[in-house]
């Protein structure tokens, strides 16, 4: 886990050498630095010597200054590499997380990665910036001090070691019992982040059903959780307080005692007892610092080891050693394939002896009940997933031969539910197409059936779109994804079902305008309308994961009962108004 972490701090390791050898300047200044008193006090308080004061005094000065400057320093150093070691671990996650499979994805959910990226991220920053400063210096104060005491008085010292077991078994077993529920609390935040997010997705459904006081409920129960968790490791965690104090009390404690009877003996001077009693102040707040780096490197632990989860996940889907870049042509085709989105459960496939030949430039519709996996269908030709069993070509090749990029450029899929970013209408459609001029733009959109109400805008194609398409209707969104689609000129244009919010006027001249303007490419539609596919070249009727029929609109009426039912619902009992 440390090793995969480390990977991540990259550039900022000059700052995270730097931070901790200035610290340890620091740390041999503040050592020196007592020392220096207890010269002060014995040689010239003691004796009345006034310039060997202001000698000593002027070295003390200097000496403050110059570990102010070093702690100075150490901190710049250590918020520089902390802060930037965060920066590239959520930059490495994130660029992970654009190369998962979708089963990958389906692994973790959105408010999970979302936590990881944000708490997570920032709980090991928090540790990283203490463990190349605080946790270097408090062990080299500890040594160090501990050296110097043991150097002015050996006896005394060893009051220092009676500490150590009593602190040592007691931050053990506050670690142990501590770590477990912090572990359990980050998986609620997830939930948490998981209740937030789905009532910001869908504020207008619940303020419309009036649903307010079930969603604070949802939100109150979470809360709760995480607040009754973080108690009870809290609640562990400040034993560690109280232990500390009771090691450095006791200490100072006995050391005044035994430090009094050795002055009155005379075999002890009271400059040495009055250092001895700064090392002890410099033991103690090391061992206070170390208690605290223990906290928050348990806090970090179960942090660490959920973002390390992400950065090792590699991709169900990669590259072939020698990739084919270039498709030829929009020709598909199925053989034997079987699919399912879990490779353990092979009972329970999604797709069952898939058999299909799609020639470039043929249009295919579609269509089946739900559930009967006609997305699962198509998601296989982009290879968003892989087949289990048999294989999917694309040119006349196997999917898997392809580079994954260049296969995704030539294969355009649009979805019912399809995203738009904030941004402008340019910005979003050049998504397909980054280069494309304005020209290209208002032709795609005129294919899609766009252009018309994007004029209706005051700012037209500089119109802002909000997060998700918010302030334009499902049909507006539907045909802008398209013209999307379009702009990248693909070999394979793919609908699943993304024409079901546009009425069947507009459909009609989207499906017109595929004809007569882009008859080259190969044109996929799933649709639930048979009139979005009664005039495809042939259609695929889809039940239960396996193809029921396949042949034309009047084939299937006059073969395939599941055809005809849905024709006869539609087209006779008016099922067709939308």
């Amino acid at each position: 886990m440390i090793k995969k972490l480390i990977k991540s701090v990259r550039e900022y390791k000059r700052d995270s050498l730097l931070a901790p050898i200035f610290i340890t300047l620091e740390v041999i200044m503040e050592v020196i630095i007592p020392y220096l008193m207890a010269e002060l006090i014995d040689k010239g308080i003691d004796n009345g010597n006034m310039n060997y004061i202001l000698k000593m005094g002027i070295i003390l000065a200097i000496s403050c200054v110059i570990s102010l400057t070093f702690g100075a320093l150490s901190g710049k150093y250590a918020a520089s590499a902390s802060a930037g070691f965060a920066k590239n671990l959520r930059k490495d996650m994130f660029y992970n997380v654009q190369n998962f499979s979708f089963s990958n994805i389906d692994k973790f959910s959105t408010s999970s990665i979302v936590t990881r990226l944000t708490t997570d991220v920032t709980n090991v920053q928090n540790a990283y910036q203490m463990i190349i400063r605080v946790a270097v210096r408090s062990p080299l104060m500890l040594i160090f001090s501990m050296v110097m005491a043991f150097g002015i008085n050996h006896r005394l010292s060893l009051i220092y070691l009676g500490a150590v077991p009593i602190l040592g078994v007691g931050l053990y077993l506050i670690a142990t019992h501590a770590h477990p529920i912090f572990e359990r609390v980050f998986k609620i935040y997830d939930k948490l982040n998981n209740v937030v997010q789905e009532n910001l997705h869908g504020i207008r459904v619940v303020k419309s059903y009036v649903r307010e006081d079930y969603e604070e409920k949802k939100f109150k129960d979470v809360s709760q959780d995480i607040y009754g968790n973080f108690v009870k490791a809290e609640k562990l965690i400040a034993f560690n307080s109280p232990l500390m104090q009771f090691a450095a009390y006791g200490c100072m404690l006995l050391i005044s005692w035994f430090g009094a009877k050795f002055i009155v003996s005379s075999t002890m001077t009271t400059g040495e007892l009055t250092s001895l009693i700064s090392y002890t102040m410099q033991i103690l707040m090391s061992l206070m610092m170390l208690s605290m780096i223990f906290v928050m490197v348990i806090m970090a632990r179960a942090s660490a080891e959920r973002i390390v989860e992400i950065l090792v996940e590699d991709s169900d889907l990669k590259n072939p050693e020698n990739p084919v870049y270039e498709i030829k042509n929009g020709d598909i085709s199925f053989r034997n394939v079987n699919f399912g989105y879990s490779k353990k459960k092979r009972d329970k496939l999604c797709l069952k002896n898939i058999n299909i030949d799609i020639k470039s430039g043929e249009t295919v519709g579609i269509i089946g009940g739900t559930g009967s996996s006609k997305s699962s269908l198509v998601q296989l030709i982009p290879r968003l997933y892989d087949t289990l069993d048999g294989e999917v070509l694309v040119g006349g090749r196997n999917v898997k031969e392809y580079d994954i990029k260049a296969l995704r450029d030539e294969v355009a899929m649009v979805l019912q539910k399809n995203v738009l970013f904030s941004g402008t209408i340019k910005e979003n459609l050049r998504w397909g197409n980054d280069q494309a001029s304005d020209e290209e733009l208002v032709r795609v959109c005129r294919l899609a059936q766009a252009d018309e109400f994007i004029q209706t805008f005051p700012n037209k194609y500089d119109t802002h779109i909000e997060q998700g398409g918010s302030n334009v209707s499902g049909g507006q969104k539907q045909r802008l994804c398209i013209a999307r689609a379009l702009l990248k000129k693909p070999k394979i244009l793919i609908l699943d079902d993304s024409t079901s919010a546009v009425d069947t006027k507009t459909d009609a001249s989207i499906r017109r305008a595929f004809r007569e303007e882009i008859p080259d490419t190969t044109k996929i539609i799933i649709a639930q309308r048979i009139s979005s596919v009664e005039d495809a070249d042939k259609i695929i009727v889809m039940d239960n994961g396996s193809i029921n029929g396949i042949g034309t609109h009047e084939e299937l009426l006059k073969s395939n009962e599941i055809y005809r039912e849905v024709y006869s619902s539609q087209v006779k009992g008016g099922g067709d108004d939308e």
